[in-house]
């Protein structure tokens, strides 16, 4: 099969390593520099050190010959957006020069400025015409890249297009489960950044396992709460999107956002920390979105607010445990 992501930063270049063995694989970047440098060295040293890009894939900055490449009429092929969800409006813009018809994203969060989650830009952008889904779940790009075992979900409301994404991407050291509940598979992407920040801070407080565990099932519940209210499914978020993303999130360290939460409690600005990373933790741009959404809905979610109160309020990291500590006792299901 013939597919192209457009993309080339760690989850982007990690997953065209993957499939690279098994399809026909264009990894596109719009910086031209760098992609002429990754040709030469065969790996993306900022994005993806010490991973050795196969022979097979191509690479380019020609975003007319990364689409032609999955779009062949003559030949199944698949589009993969790999970009930040900033980057995913100017993407998908871009996109409007060719006949595209279908589309995969990766990206995890809410737009930062309209609350939006990916496929309600989409819509604004492609109209209702384009068929798009959402490719997420548990999946660290090192890994990824270094053929260790991963399990994702597609989703879409396009039995068609899961079942193309399923033929993809599953199969080696991949499992890809599907379903159509598109709106549970992104909310559970976007919010689980946002908690991951909340354990990255108790952890760098050293408050325990214990406290770990109440934030990430606490977490889950305000998930849950978030998500049914915009139109997802229950069950969505006890799977590979919802729970499966969260627990490796807070407890991985490999999360970006969970570093966030490390350096907030560590005394750090976010400056700092945004500025050390060298990457994007999609957790800092969503949690106003979320906060934003969970007030419309009238649903409360004490952890999400207490992120944002630290990370733009100026509120003391340990101010905000105490404060979560402090709520009054209430049934679990509440």
């Amino acid at each position: 099969m013939n597919i192209s992501l457009l993309g080339a930063g760690a989850w982007g270049t990690a997953l065209a390593v993957a499939l690279a063995e098994r399809h026909a694989v264009h990894l596109w970047g719009r910086d031209a520099t760098a992609m002429l440098a990754m040709e030469h060295a065969r790996e993306n040293h900022r994005y993806l050190p010490g991973v050795r890009l196969p022979h097979s894939l191509q690479l380019s900055s020609q975003l007319a010959d990364a689409v032609a490449h999955a779009n062949q009429p003559s030949q199944q092929g698949l589009l993969i957006l790999a970009t930040s969800m900033a980057g995913l409006r100017p993407m998908l813009r871009s996109l409007k020069a060719f006949d595209v018809k279908q589309v995969v994203w990766l990206c995890k969060g809410f737009e930062q400025d309209t609350a939006l989650l990916p496929h309600q830009v989409a819509q604004q952008e492609l109209g209702d015409a384009i068929v798009c889904g959402a490719l997420s779940g548990p999946s660290f790009a090192q890994e990824v890249a270094r053929g260790l075992p991963c399990a994702l979900t597609i989703g879409s409301h396009s039995e068609a297009l899961c079942k193309l994404t399923v033929a993809a991407v599953h199969g080696a050291q991949l499992r890809v489960y599907s379903t159509d509940d598109l709106t549970g598979v992104e909310v559970g992407g976007a919010v689980k950044n946002v908690l991951a920040i909340a354990t990255g801070i108790a952890d760098g407080l050293g408050l325990g396992m214990n406290a770990r565990a109440a934030l990430i099932t606490r977490g889950l519940a305000e998930i849950t709460r978030l998500g049914i209210a915009l139109g997802g499914r229950a069950e969505t978020f006890m799977g590979l999107t919802g729970m499966g993303d969260l627990i490796l999130t807070c407890t991985g360290d490999l999360s970006r956002n969970r570093q966030v939460g490390l350096g907030l409690a560590g005394g750090k600005t976010l400056d700092t920390i945004v500025a050390e990373l060298g990457h994007v933790a999609e957790g800092v741009r969503s949690v106003q979105a979320v906060r934003q959404l969970a007030q419309q809905q009238g649903i409360t979610m004490p952890i999400v607010d207490a992120v944002a109160r630290v990370l733009f309020e100026g509120e003391a990291a340990q101010v905000a445990i105490q404060q979560l500590l402090a709520r009054e006792a209430r049934v679990e299901s509440a």
